[in-house]
Order: structure tokens, then C-alpha cells, then sequence
């Protein structure tokens, strides 16, 4: 392999990474300008909540969608194609003149169609131009939201601050509808016909975990949605909640900044340590920290506490949903990446679109966000028991795999 073969890798993953920062911005803007939607059409918090839900859940469908599409056709193209569908979504969102028009532009062109093709795409294609280093790899690809969720809100907010949040959706539209068809271009080759048909297929099991095919990625599915309703509460009512107990809009925005900057700390961290332990510990691992950040989150009432908290919050929690491709890439086969992780995804999609409105609801019922925050725990303490059971079930298909290998070699007469 040449020197400039041998370092493309890397550079599609960075590309890959810039793609993500870029494309991801809608998941911000919903919420930076929940609030002045809010206002602008006279409407309750769960309802501005909708714009948000409503990208959520298409931009999980597409991301199915288009992990599969991904697997045929190559990530380049839809790549190209959404972001030009997004620049249109949010030029729609930044004239929308009803609350079902806003709602609208973020479900279709912002979310299904546009930021889709930024996350499952992205993360399967990479896996394929990496062996020793995928979780690394894989982390560093994702952990694009999540720069994006450290750059964006605060960029969003002033924005939004200074000419409004309508010309902060035309901004956004200009930037994404230049930006990701230009690096869509670095895509442009196809993965290797030898990690598709060679013996990384062979990682794919008939039973993996000692369980039909189709029902581990349900429970993955199950997974995925359990730990975003819990993860949403902090990640999208942020900066209301700052509102709310008397702190400035922009201390929200430092909020998920903290939350997303240590995010990339975590998602990186755990790339390296799933490479290691494996996509289940790694799983296991986040889980236990998000329920114990988001714990803390319930007696925090005052700015340096609330600061403090989401940073924890962000360090504990940013490798969980990483960790759903790295076992993904670990129990099924490499020709099925896209579609499995998409369909992964779309449940983490799902759960934050449910956890992010449920929030809100809750907040109009109580007049607080405490009782949301303590419904959080419990869904995640649901999904913390079903990471133990499955990192259970591996270690029980390891014994069972090493009792066969003693049984075989006695029966073959080799007691060496």
C-alpha cells in the first residue's frame, strides 16, 4: 500500500468527522430557539418541543434509511444530496409563519432527508476502512455531534440573540447547503471489496449471544431508546431550565457546551477502551455513569453547581451511544453495518424525541423540570439492567465456546 493509500483512511474519517459537526447543527437549533418559538407563536413548552421531536424522529427514520441506502450506493451521494436538502429545511424553518410549517421543515427536509445521511452513513462507512483501530475510529466519527454540540449552541445563541432566530435558521441553511456537498467529495471511493466479502464477514454470527439474530438488535433497539429518553431531559432543556431558575440563556448554551466538549472526551476515551474491553463493557460502563450524573442533577439549583454537573454529565454518558456500532460491528456481518447501526440509531433518535418531549410535558405539569429529571433515573436504571444482561450472556457464550474447545481437543486426543 502507498503512503498516500495508507493515510486515506484517515482522511475520510476526518472528513467524515467535519460532516457530522456540520450536519448535526439542526439538533442545536431546535434547541436554542425553543424558547423564542415558544413566544413567537404563542404557544406551551411541550409544544415548542415539537420542532425538536419532530427532527428527532425524522432524523432517526432516515437514519435507518439511509444506513441502507449506504450499503449500496456509497456515502457520498446521499451525502451530497442532504446537504442540500438541509439548506432548503432550514430556509422553510426561517419563514415559517405557523408552528406545524416549523414542525414540518424539521421533520422532512431538516431531519429524514437531511441529517440523516450524516450519522449512520458516516459511522458504518468508517468501520469498513478500519480493523485495529475501529472503536477509535467509530468514536472519533460520532463524536462529531457532539463538537457540534459544544460549537453550535453558543454560536446559535448569539446569532439568535443578535438578528433573531429566523436569520439564524437562514445562516444555517447557507452554510450546510455549501458545506457538506465540498466534503462529500473525499467519499468518493468505495470500501474495500475485502472487508465486505473477506474474513471480517466472518464476524457475523447465526446466534450471536446465543440468540437469534433478529433479537439482539431488538434489545439493542430497546437499549438505544432507554438511554436517550434518559439522556434528553439534560441535553435539550438546558437552556429553559437556566431560564427558569434565573440564570441567562447564555449559561444554558455553556450548559450543553460543557455537556457536549466533555462528551468528545468520553466518546474518544471510550473509541480506546472499547478497542480493548469490547462494545458491551463499554456499554455497561456509560450507562452506570449517566445514572449516577444524572442523579446529581436533582439537588443542583445554583450556576457553578448546574456548570459542574453537566461537565460530569458529559464525560459519563458520551460513549454509550458509540458503543451500539462497536457491537453491531462485533456480532453481525460487515455487508449489514449500515442498515443495523441505522436501525440502532433510530431508536437513540426515537428516545431523545420522546425523553425531549416528556420533559416538557412534565415541566408543564409541575412547573419544574424535577420530577422530569427523576423519571430520567429510573428509565435509565431500566437501561443499565439490560447492558448487565447482555454483557451476561456474552460471558456465558464465552464459557460455553471454551468448554466445546476442551471438549474437542480431549476428543481429538490432544492434552497437551
Amino acid at each position: 500500500m502507498t503512503g498516500s493509500a495508507s493515510w486515506y483512511p484517515v482522511i475520510r474519517a476526518a472528513a467524515a468527522f467535519l460532516i457530522m459537526v456540520v450536519g448535526t447543527a439542526g439538533m442545536f437549533a431546535g434547541t436554542v430557539a425553543l424558547k423564542p418559538m415558544q413566544e413567537a407563536f404563542d404557544i406551551s413548552r411541550g409544544a415548542a418541543t415539537l420542532p425538536y421531536m419532530a427532527f428527532m424522529v425524522g432524523f432517526g427514520l432516515g437514519s435507518f434509511w439511509m444506513g441502507r441506502v449506504a450499503d449500496r450506493l456509497g456515502a457520498m451521494r446521499i451525502t451530497v444530496a442532504g446537504g442540500l436538502t438541509l439548506g432548503l429545511g432550514f430556509w422553510i424553518a426561517g419563514h415559517a409563519d405557523e408552528p406545524w410549517q416549523a414542525i414540518l421543515a424539521h421533520g422532512l427536509p431538516i431531519g429524514l432527508m437531511g441529517a440523516s445521511t450524516t450519522m449512520a452513513p458516516m459511522v458504518a462507512d468508517v468501520s469498513l476502512w478500519f480493523e485495529r483501530r475501529r472503536g477509535l475510529a467509530v468514536a472519533v466519527v460520532i463524536s462529531g455531534a457532539y463538537v457540534s454540540g459544544m460549537v453550535w449552541p453558543p454560536v446559535l445563541e448569539a446569532l439568535t440573540d443578535a438578528y433573531g432566530w429566523r436569520d439564524m435558521y437562514l445562516a444555517l441553511g447557507a452554510l450546510t447547503f455549501l458545506a457538506l456537498p465540498l466534503l462529500a467529495l473525499v467519499l468518493r471511493r468505495p470500501a474495500p471489496r475485502t472487508v465486505l466479502t473477506g474474513p471480517l464477514e466472518a464476524a457475523g454470527s447465526a446466534r450471536p449471544l446465543g440468540m437469534r439474530a433478529p433479537v439482539l438488535q431488538a434489545l439493542l433497539c430497546c437499549a438505544g431508546l432507554g438511554c436517550c429518553i434518559a439522556m434528553a431531559a439534560p441535553q435539550v432543556h438546558a437552556v429553559a431550565m437556566a431560564d427558569d431558575i434565573g440564570l441567562r440563556p447564555a449559561d444554558g448554551a455553556l450548559m450543553l457546551s460543557l455537556m457536549y466538549g466533555f462528551g468528545i472526551v468520553s466518546r474518544l476515551g471510550s473509541g480506546w477502551i472499547s478497542d480493548r474491553i469490547g462494545g458491551l463493557r463499554t456499554l455497561t460502563l456509560g450507562s452506570a455513569g449517566q445514572a449516577v450524573a444524572l442523579l446529581l442533577f436533582l439537588p443542583a439549583d445554583g450556576r457553578l453547581t448546574l456548570l459542574v454537573v453537566a461537565a460530569l454529565f458529559g464525560l459519563s454518558q458520551g460513549g454509550i451511544v458509540p458503543s451500539y456500532a462497536i457491537i453491531i460491528r462485533e456480532y453481525f456481518p460487515a455487508r449489514q453495518a449500515g442498515g443495523r447501526i441505522g436501525m440502532a440509531l433510530l431508536f437513540t433518535m426515537l428516545g431523545m424525541a420522546i425523553g425531549a418531549w416528556l420533559a416538557g410535558a412534565i415541566h408543564d405539569l409541575t412547573g419544574s423540570y424535577r420530577v422530569a429529571f427523576a423519571g430520567a433515573v429510573a428509565v435509565n436504571i431500566g437501561h443499565l439492567g439490560l447492558a448487565a444482561f447482555l454483557l451476561q450472556r456474552a460471558a456465558a457464550q464465552r464459557r460455553m465456546q471454551a468448554r466445546s474447545f476442551d471438549v474437542e481437543r480431549c476428543s481429538s486426543g490432544d492434552l497437551r
